[in-house]
């Protein structure tokens, strides 16, 4: 006899399944720095590194756009499941192919992870978890996704380099490959989720409906869903673009890191970026391990305010880091802004998840657009500025553009939780009525 899948179930599922994308998380870390690594080896051109991250940023992009009509297609089981078998298969592929198509396959590996990492993403963020998790329990469940994928990059990063040079490439496809896999499973084992609606099918639903609500539902899908979902949404669409902001942040401190940590030791600059990113990561995962034993009232300063306080903390910290202090203080201002950091991914995600359903897959999507768009911006640009100014600077105009956004949107929110009625946000009643509120 089947077991019955009550609630304990459905989370005992759902460990399973971050266990499976926390080492999936792993193999794509580690193969970031083993791809970057094998285009070089196979091209000899810096030029086509650089191509072949902008491949899979622009993939990303278009995924995000493309992630809310496949999921009204197919269940978000199924797409999940597929993409790990489609991302496992490439690198097979990859593996096989003989050394005069290995740069075209290279850049194909590039596309299919940029698409299948978004998609996936947006499937879990915006109907696996709201679907499987009671609403009281999203902040465990968002707080337990962020706390394995942080682990999953420190690790990834940290073996990289050695599983590329004790073991070689193929070893390292091969282990993705595999994790790619393991996840797959992961994902079989979840109950199936309902797939969202299809435009004819809510089409169908409004006319059942009054007249006033047809004509509303109608008028909103003259629009592409990715705009429809900012219509008349001013919170909601100035924390989309605070995201893509702070994306362009993360991709000065990315950019800058290296070329800092070269000008304060030659000798070793990795040392920097290392302890650096290992303190971020530590101090992401304690900020995990609060926000999941927070109690329930607490947790109300989650969601649109704290992702936008977080926010300021964090792109504060991380133009700090850049700034020569000590050691001992740079260590710390790490720990904040990977607190900070885990903070504003959970706030950020809770938020959305409470939007109508309707809403709320096309406005995952739509952000990982943006979040892809401005992360790829961010590193054209300041990749061009660092050739002409100090890491400091570059860091401290792309984090304080973000710092400026957020306090306007930290004002806005606080403003319209002081006009909303009462048994709303206003009174406390918890993150669904704030983003209800809120958008």
């Amino acid at each position: 006899m089947p077991e019955p899948v009550t609630a304990s179930v459905r989370e005992r599922r759902y460990r399973v399944l971050v266990a499976g994308y926390a080492l999936s998380s792993y193999g794509s870390y580690l193969n970031v720095v083993a791809l970057n690594l094998y285009v070089y080896a196979v091209t000899d051109r810096a030029l086509a590194v650089g191509a072949f991250m902008a491949v899979r940023l622009a993939a990303g992009i278009v995924a995000g756009l493309l992630a809310a009509p496949i999921l009204a297609r197919w269940s978000a089981r199924s797409v999940m499941f597929w993409v790990n078998v489609v991302q496992a298969a490439v690198l097979a592929v990859l593996v096989a192919a003989p050394d005069t198509l290995r740069t075209p396959v290279l850049f194909v590996v590039s596309a299919v992870g940029g698409i299948t990492g978004t998609v996936f993403l947006v499937a879990l963020r915006g109907s696996v978890i709201p679907e499987m998790v009671a609403e009281e329990r999203r902040t465990w469940a968002n707080s337990l996704m962020v706390s394995g994928r942080s682990l999953a990059m420190v690790a990834g990063f940290a073996s990289a380099g050695v599983v590329v040079s004790l073991l070689g490439y193929t070893a390292a496809f091969l282990l993705d490959m595999a994790t790619f896999l393991v996840c797959a499973v992961a994902v079989a084992q979840l109950p199936v989720t309902r797939r969202q609606k299809t435009d004819a099918e809510e089409e169908a639903a409004d006319a059942a409906e009054p007249a006033s609500a047809a004509g509303a539902g109608k008028k909103r899908r003259r629009l592409p869903a990715a705009v429809a979902v900012l219509a008349g949404a001013p919170v909601l669409g100035l924390m989309v673009l605070l995201r893509g902001v702070d994306a362009l942040g993360s991709s000065s401190h990315n950019a800058a890191l290296p070329v800092y940590s070269t000008e304060l030791d030659t000798d070793s600059p990795a040392t920097f970026v290392s302890v650096f990113w290992c303190v971020w990561a530590f101090g992401n995962i304690v900020a995990q391990q609060v926000i999941q034993r927070l109690p329930r009232r607490s947790e109300q300063a989650l969601g649109a305010l704290g992702f936008g306080l977080g926010t300021i903390v964090m792109s504060g910290a991380f133009i700090l880091a850049f700034a020569g202090l000590p050691w001992t203080a740079t260590v710390l201002i790490a720990l904040v802004a990977g607190a900070a950091d885990g903070l504003t991914e959970v706030s950020y995600t809770q938020h959305l998840q409470a939007l109508p359903e309707r809403l709320r897959t096309p406005a995952f999507g739509l952000s990982a657009t943006v979040e892809s768009f401005g992360f790829g911006a961010g590193m054209i640009a300041v990749g061009a500025a660092l050739d002409v100014f100090s890491p400091l600077s570059v860091v401290a105009v792309a984090h304080g553009v973000a710092i400026v956004i957020a306090v306007l949107f930290v004002a806005l929110v606080l403003r319209r939780r002081s006009t909303a009625p009462a048994g709303t946000a206003a009174e406390g009643k918890g993150t669904g009525a704030e983003a209800r509120a809120e958008v």
